[in-house]
C-alpha cells in the first residue's frame, strides 16, 4: 500500500453496565476490531478505546435490587464486560467507564460552554411520577395500553405493536413498572439543547464529503437525516430529577445530567485518560476543530439519532471537532428470527466462550457484513458448514497437509526456488483489492477474495498429488516444491486473514517461524526456510457443542429444548416396492463448473448412456470443478427435474457426509458404463 501513514481514534459504542455482552452486541466490537486490526496493520497510528456506559435509573435501580451500591455494580459488571471481550480478541487501547473523573471533566466543560454560547433553555414539562417510589419515570417506566390501536401493556414512549410513538401521558390505564401504581403527572424545570440551532452545521457536516470524498454517513442514515430535518428538530431533554446516578449538573442542585449527554462524552474521557499514560498521544491534537486525526464511530442503528444529530451538535458547540465518520450497522437475528431465551438463542458472550472458540464468530461476522445497515443472520447450521468448510477445509488444511510432507521426507525445510511464481504473484497481488474491501468494511466481500485464493492453492496441490510423488524417492524434491508453494500460498492467506483470526494467526507466525505476519511482505516468498512441526491451528466445530450451547442459553422454565435428532432406523421407513421406484444410474461427469451467486452448488454436466443432463450438486466446498471431469458416479435418473434460481437441476448425485468439506461421492467400478442400473 502506498497510502501514508495515518492517526485514527477509533470507538465503539459504549455497553450499558446493568447486564452481560451478548452475541447480537459482539458484531459491532468484532466488526470494529477487524477494521482497527487492518488498520493498524497497514502501518497506521490507530487507537482504539471504548468504555462502560454506568450511569441512568436502570441502573441506580439495579443496583438496589441487588443490595448493592451503584459504583459496586458498575465495577462489578465492567470486571465481567473486560473478561469478555479480552476473551473474544477486542483490541481496545484503552477500557474505561462513564463514572469518571476524566468524564465529570469533560461533561461540564461541553455543558459550560454550550450554556455560554446560549444553546441551552429551560421548561417547565410534566413528567410520569411514581409516589410510591417517590422518583420521576423514564418513559420505559410507564406501561399502559396505546392510544393508537389499543395494545396492552405497551411501554411509555412507543407502541412495540403498531409503532406509534406517544408521551406516557397519553397511554391509557398507565402504571409505574417499579410500583404498579398509578403515576402522578408533576411539572418539573427541565434543560434542553436548542437543536435546531445546529442544523446548518449538520447539514454542512452530511454534505462535506469526508475523508477522500466519502459521506461522514451511509446513504440509509443520509436519508433518515433529511426526514428529521424535513421535521424540524427539536429541543433536547439533558436533565433528569434527583434521584438519579450521574453526574449533577453544576450549580443546579438536585439535577443531573441526562445519560446520552454523559455517555458520547465518554469516548473523549476514555481517550483523556489513555493520554495522560501515553506521551505519544495528543488530547487535544486529536479533538481539535481541524485536526488532521481521523475520528471514527461504530454504532447500532438503534442510535444512530444520537451519534449523528446531539453528539456532532455538542462536539460543535463546545468548540470541539466532529466525526469523520460514524459506521452504523444492523442487528443480529439468530436462525432468522430474534434472538430468544425461550429457543436458547439469546446467546450471551460468556456462554458462547464456554463452549466454542471466539475466531469461528470472528469469521462468521466477516463474512456477513458489509459496510450498510443490513440486519445480519447467524443460522447455526450455516455457522457450522461454513467454518468447517473455509477455514479448516480450505485454510488450514494447506497447512496440515503440506507440513507433514516437509517434516516426513525431507527435513522441515522449505524449498530454495518457487515453482508455481506466477500463482503466488496471483495471490500476493489481491493484497490491494482486499485491503479496499477492509477500508470499505466491506467484510464479506474480502472474506469471498480470501477463500478464492485458498480453492486455488488447494487445486494447485491436488492437482500435483504430493501424496503420490511421495512415494517415488526420487520424487521428493518435487514434493518439496509443490510443499512450499502450498505453504507459501498458505501465509498469503494468514495475513490477509489476520485482523479476523488474530490467535490463529500467531499459531501460523509460530508454526512458519518467519516473524509477524506483515501485509506489506505477501509478494516476498519465504524460501529455503526451516518450519516447525504442524500442531493443529483451529479444529472443526462440533455441532454438538452448539446444541450445548443453545441448552445453557435456554432460560429457566421456559420452554423446551429442541428435540434430539433421531437415532439410525427412528425414522419413517418405506418398503421394497416404494425403494424400487428410484431408478439409480452410473453416470460420467463430463463437465462441471461454479455457479456464480451461489456459496455451495456446482454446475455438473453428466452422461447417464442416453444422452447429457445438467444437476446442480451442493458440493463446491469438497470438489474442485476439475477434480469431478471423467469420475463416474451414481444418479438418481427419474427424480422430476427441479426449476432452481440457477437453472433446471434434471437428477440428483448421490454423495454421502456431513457437509461441508466432508463430502464423499459415492464410488463405482472402473468397469462400469454409463447408463448401467445400480441394484
Amino acid at each position: 500500500m502506498s497510502e501514508s501513514t495515518r492517526t485514527l481514534v477509533v470507538t465503539s459504542a459504549l455497553p450499558y453496565a446493568n447486564g452481560p455482552i451478548h452475541i447480537g452486541h459482539m458484531v459491532e466490537y468484532i466488526q470494529t476490531d477487524i477494521w482497527v486490526r487492518f488498520q493498524r496493520g497497514l502501518g497506521h497510528h490507530c487507537t482504539y478505546v471504548c468504555a462502560d456506559d454506568g450511569h441512568g435509573t436502570p441502573i441506580m435501580l439495579k443496583a438496589e435490587q441487588e443490595g448493592m451500591t451503584p459504583e459496586a455494580l458498575i465495577e462489578k459488571i465492567g470486571e465481567e464486560h473486560r473478561a469478555d471481550f479480552r476473551d473474544f480478541g477486542i483490541s481496545f487501547d484503552h477500557y474505561h467507564t462513564t463514572h469518571s473523573p476524566e468524564n465529570r471533566a469533560c461533561s461540564e466543560l461541553i455543558y459550560r460552554r454550550l450554556n455560554e454560547a446560549g444553546h441551552i433553555v429551560r421548561k417547565d414539562i410534566d413528567q410520569a411520577y411514581d409516589p410510591i417510589k417517590a422518583m420521576f419515570l423514564p418513559d420505559r417506566y410507564v406501561k399502559g395500553t396505546c392510544p393508537h390501536c389499543g395494545a396492552p401493556d405497551q411501554y411509555g414512549d412507543n407502541c412495540e405493536v403498531c409503532g406509534a410513538t406517544y408521551s406516557p401521558a397519553d397511554l391509557a390505564d398507565a402504571v409505574s413498572v417499579l410500583s404498579g401504581e398509578a403515576p402522578e403527572f408533576r411539572s418539573s424545570e427541565h434543560y434542553f439543547v436548542r437543536l435546531a440551532d445546529f442544523e446548518p452545521v449538520l447539514r454542512q457536516w452530511l454534505a462535506s464529503g469526508g475523508l477522500n470524498g466519502a459521506a461522514p454517513v451511509q446513504p440509509e442514515i443520509a436519508n433518515k437525516l433529511g426526514e428529521w430535518f424535513d421535521a424540524g428538530l427539536q429541543d433536547w431533554d439533558i436533565s433528569r430529577d434527583a434521584p438519579y446516578f450521574g453526574f449533577e449538573i453544576p450549580g443546579v442542585p438536585g439535577k443531573y445530567f441526562y445519560v446520552w449527554l454523559d455517555a458520547p462524552i465518554g469516548y473523549m474521557a476514555s481517550f483523556r485518560h489513555l493520554c495522560e499514560r501515553r506521551p505519544d498521544l495528543d488530547f487535544d491534537g486529536a479533538w481539535r476543530v481541524g485536526s488532521e486525526a481521523e475520528l471514527y464511530h461504530f454504532v447500532g442503528k438503534d442510535i444512530a439519532y444520537f451519534h449523528t444529530l446531539f453528539w456532532p451538535a455538542l462536539l460543535h458547540g463546545a468548540g470541539f471537532r466532529m466525526p469523520t465518520a460514524v459506521f452504523v450497522h444492523g442487528f443480529l437475528t439468530v436462525n432468522g428470527q430474534k434472538m430468544s431465551k425461550r429457543t436458547g438463542t439469546f446467546v450471551r458472550a460468556r456462554t458462547y466462550l464456554d463452549h466454542l472458540d471466539p475466531e469461528y464468530l470472528r469469521y462468521y461476522f466477516a463474512c456477513k457484513l458489509s459496510g450498510g445497515i443490513d440486519d445480519l443472520d447467524l443460522s447455526f447450521e450455516d455457522f457450522c458448514r461454513r467454518v468447517n468448510a473455509d477455514l479448516v477445509g480450505k485454510v488450514v488444511n494447506i497447512a496440515a497437509r503440506c507440513s507433514s510432507f516437509i517434516h516426513r521426507h525431507l527435513g522441515g525445510r522449505l524449498s530454495a526456488r518457487l515453482a508455481a511464481p506466477d500463482l503466488h504473484r496471483e495471490a500476493a497481488a489481491a493484497s490491494d483489492r482486499i485491503a479496499a474491501l477492509y477500508d470499505a468494511r466491506e467484510f464479506g466481500k474480502a472474506m469471498r477474495e480470501v477463500m478464492a485464493i485458498a480453492d486455488r492453492a488447494n487445486r494447485y496441490i491436488d492437482e500435483r498429488k504430493p501424496w503420490v510423488l511421495a512415494k517415488d524417492e526420487t520424487k521428493r524434491e518435487e514434493v518439496r516444491d509443490v510443499c512450499t508453494v502450498g505453504l507459501n500460498l498458505f501465509r498469503v492467506l494468514m495475513t490477509f486473514l489476520k485482523p479476523v483470526l488474530p490467535r490463529t494467526a500467531e499459531r501460523a507466525e509460530s508454526f512458519l517461524r518467519s516473524g509477524g505476519l506483515a501485509w506489506d511482505a505477501v509478494a516476498t516468498p519465504l524460501l529455503d526456510h526451516d518450519i516447525a512441526r504442524f500442531e493443529p491451528l483451529l479444529t472443526r466445530v462440533e455441532p454438538k457443542k452448539i446444541d450445548a450451547m443453545v441448552a445453557d442459553s435456554m432460560e429457566s422454565g421456559e420452554g423446551s429444548a429442541p428435540a434430539p435428532a433421531p437415532d439410525v432406523g427412528t425414522e419413517e421407513r418405506i418398503d421394497i416396492a416404494e425403494f424400487a421406484k428410484v431408478d439409480l444410474r452410473i453416470a460420467k461427469i463430463i463437465g462441471a463448473k461454479l455457479v456464480e451467486g451461489a456459496d455451495k452448488l456446482l454446475e455438473i454436466r453428466v452422461d447417464i448412456g442416453d444422452g447429457e443432463r445438467t444437476v446442480f450438486a451442493g458440493i463446491r466446498a469438497a470438489y474442485a470443478p476439475e477434480s469431478l471431469v471423467g469420475r463416474q458416479v451414481v444418479v438418481v435418473a427419474n427424480l422430476a427435474p427441479r426449476e432452481m434460481r440457477f437453472g433446471v437441476s434434471d437428477g440428483m448425485i448421490l454423495a454421502a457426509g456431513p457437509g461441508g468439506s466432508d463430502i464423499w461421492l459415492l464410488g463405482v467400478d472402473e468397469g462400469a458404463k454409463p447408463g448401467m442400473r445400480v441394484k
